[in-house]
């Protein structure tokens, strides 16, 4: 991917970034051009991908890419858009697929591609619309029990702050997200 191709991400994603809460930032990875199965391109959700309604929270795009061979962590990818009058936020989330999940975000420190983990969760703004989505927040998948497979399923909770938590079965794309 050009220079041009990251920045633009960056700056479409910008917004969902500058969501996330500044607390301490623990940096999880170097350059991402290395890592079997990061890819850099956003694309829309697939079709199937899980759906759900909390609260006034609306979860939607909820998918996860299957695992390369070798490959020791997956993510997982989903909108959250608060119709609600208050606001929000996305503390956690835990899998049975997986001995830990957590929320990361993706962006440039100079000329390298940097992952870090969001340790105070996602802010969902009343009104507003969240999307962890490739090149962005996304969930990360740790110590993952058995690699994702195309066609399968992996089982999330997800736990917000005000709504309170829902389980929901991400389907599994192909590793290059068709």
């Amino acid at each position: 991917m050009n220079r041009y191709h990251v920045v633009a991400a960056l700056l479409l994603s910008a917004a969902a970034v500058s969501l996330s809460t500044g607390g301490a930032l623990a940096q999880q990875s170097g350059d991402m051009k290395g890592m079997p199965g990061m890819h850099m391109a956003a694309e829309p959700a697939p079709a199937g991908s899980a759906a759900s309604k909390l609260g006034d929270l609306v979860i939607s795009g909820g998918y996860v890419r299957a695992m390369l061979p070798g490959q020791p962590v997956g993510g997982g990818y989903i909108t959250i858009h608060n119709g609600g009058k208050v606001a929000d936020k996305l503390t956690s989330v835990t899998s049975s697929a997986a001995g830990k999940v957590e929320l990361h975000e993706m962006k440039m420190d100079g000329e390298i591609m940097k992952m870090r983990e969001i340790k105070d969760g996602i802010a969902i703004p009343a009104g507003a619309t969240v999307t962890l989505a490739p090149n962005t927040m996304h969930m990360m998948f740790k110590q993952v029990k058995a690699p994702f497979k195309k066609g399968g399923a992996v089982p999330v909770m997800l736990m917000f702050e005000k709504a309170g938590m829902i389980d929901l079965n991400l389907p599994v794309t192909s590793a290059n997200g068709n």
